[in-house]
């Protein structure tokens, strides 16, 4: 029987009227269909969801603390009051504008590096750079039986992919934020010869070490993962103990620090702490930039001090006119001259070293290397647990290989993510903590008042900003604000 007309307009309307009386929301109803579509997806799928969702789920976090701290950036255009002894109106605008800069730029670095993640995970990249490798290896002679080989290639590929797309922002970054506030001392010549020369010496290093990792994987049998440990663990003690006297200086000029009162005070202080110092070096930081810097390296009795000459007030070349240089590199930096001296007096360079070795004197560098040995040892454990899972290698394309090296790369960057994550934030929190510890123990080498007017300077120098968002810098801080840090050493230094 037909209806009569309109009938069914009203009935219709009438049904829509008991849906949403009876219906449950809208979000109420979608949770449970995700969950049922989410359920029915392969596996492998659900994986590759999962690392896709929570790499965002991390930019955006990321990004909302920098939001916060831009905002921080923007709105305090006046010297707190707190900070009026320490620094005037025109540093802290300077030093705001300048991080200002680098906070904008970081979020669109950040955001172009995340879209470029996602557009290499969605385009199958790793599959298709990979397939690239062997087909060049092919061509060299060597077939799908020499998987090392093409993970070689797959890895010089794909660090030379990162390094071009990586090297405009460098540009930017060098010539156009660090110019632009003062800090650059470099040309374009210069800046390229050592992009190139840092890529060469990385490969130099990178295909040597994964190949015999590969290797140690690949005959290792079932306890692998505590060859492949020890493995890294000589390698990344091997790169400590020589890279000041071999690899930095392919790239700075490193001198003995000149007999004198410096030294002497240097060396009587290491003395008195039972510091095993065999050589002080100064490295000529000022030709690239005007940052300083300081650190101690070496095993057991052989231990040297680095100081860069930014710090040293009486060293810095950016102090004082630059005559030509011996071997033509005048042509590679530029020479710029502050009406302002840089650096610190000898008796606060004393103090910055206390607290350096204070580290040094309070177990934190033995403690840092056995809680990232724990951590590596941990990573390849579990590792030899999932490698053999095929799922995890067909959710990035490989349905048909389970490549060692792409295996490593999946596992450690993309299924340890959130556990990264987690422990990067507590090494966070415990850095904070050594910081001031170590502060402390200056203050109990008698170093409080010059390590509090050091730290002034430096942050003059290095055009910090003292304001932050609290929950900024408990996430990425791994030094305390400046004004705690002062705070800490206020009473010692009235004393």
């Amino acid at each position: 029987m037909t209806p009569p007309a309109g009938a069914g307009s009203w009935l219709g309307t009438r049904r829509r009227l008991v849906s949403v009386r009876c219906a449950p929301s809208r979000p109420a109803m979608a949770l449970p269909l995700l969950g049922e579509l989410w359920a029915e997806l392969p596996v492998e799928k659900r994986l590759f969801c999962s690392v896709l969702l929570f790499s965002w789920a991390v930019y955006l976090w990321e990004a909302f603390l920098a939001r916060r701290q831009r905002n921080v950036y923007r709105t305090t255009t006046h010297v707190p009051w707190e900070l009026g002894q320490i620094m005037d109106l025109e540093t802290f605008e300077k030093s705001r504008l300048y991080q200002l800069d680098k906070s904008t730029f970081s979020f669109w670095s950040g955001l172009y590096s995340e879209l470029e993640g996602t557009l290499i995970l969605l385009c199958g990249g790793i599959p298709f750079l990979w397939n690239v490798s062997g087909q060049i290896s092919g061509h060299a002679g060597f077939g799908p039986e020499y998987e090392i080989t093409q993970s070689l290639t797959f890895l010089l590929l794909a660090t030379l992919f990162s390094a071009v797309t990586g090297l405009p922002w460098s540009l930017y970054n060098t010539f156009v934020i660090e110019e632009k506030h003062g800090f650059n001392q470099q040309t374009l010549g210069f800046f390229l010869k050592d992009a190139i020369k840092k890529f060469i010496v990385t490969q130099c290093i990178l295909l040597p070490v994964t190949s015999l990792l590969l290797y140690i994987i690949k005959i290792g049998g079932d306890y692998f993962f505590i060859y492949a440990w020890l493995f890294t663990l000589v390698v990344s003690l091997v790169l400590v103990t020589i890279y000041a006297d071999y690899i930095a200086p392919l790239f700075d000029k490193f001198i003995p620090l000149p007999e004198g009162e410096l030294k002497q005070a240097i060396e009587l202080m290491a003395k008195n702490i039972d510091f095993p110092l065999t050589k002080v070096y100064v490295v000529e930081g000022s030709k690239r930039s005007s940052h300083s810097n300081a650190y101690f390296y070496g095993f057991f009795k052989n231990k040297r001090i680095v100081l860069f000459d930014t710090l040293l007030e009486d060293y810095s070349a950016l102090n004082k006119e630059q005559p030509e240089g011996e071997d033509g590199e005048e042509d590679d930096t530029k020479s710029k001259v502050k009406n302002k001296k840089q650096g610190c007096k000898n008796e606060e360079v004393l103090a910055v070293l206390g607290h350096e070795l204070g580290h040094w004197k309070l177990g934190h560098t033995i403690k840092n290397i056995v809680i990232s040995q724990m951590n590596s040892f941990l990573c390849f454990f579990l590792f030899a647990v999932l490698i053999g899972q095929k799922e995890l290698f067909a959710a990035f394309g490989f349905c048909e290989t389970q490549p060692t090296l792409i295996g490593l790369m999946i596992i450690f960057q993309f299924i340890f993510s959130p556990y990264n994550e987690v422990l990067s934030f507590c090494l966070t929190v415990l850095s904070r903590r050594f910081e001031f510890q170590a502060d402390a123990f200056a203050k109990e080498l008698g170093k409080a008042k010059d390590l509090y007017s050091a730290l002034i300077k430096l942050n003059k120098d290095n055009l910090g900003f003292p304001v932050s968002d609290w929950l900024f810098s408990m996430w990425h801080y791994s030094h305390p604000p400046l004004l705690e840090r002062l705070q800490a050493l206020k009473d010692a230094k009235q004393d």
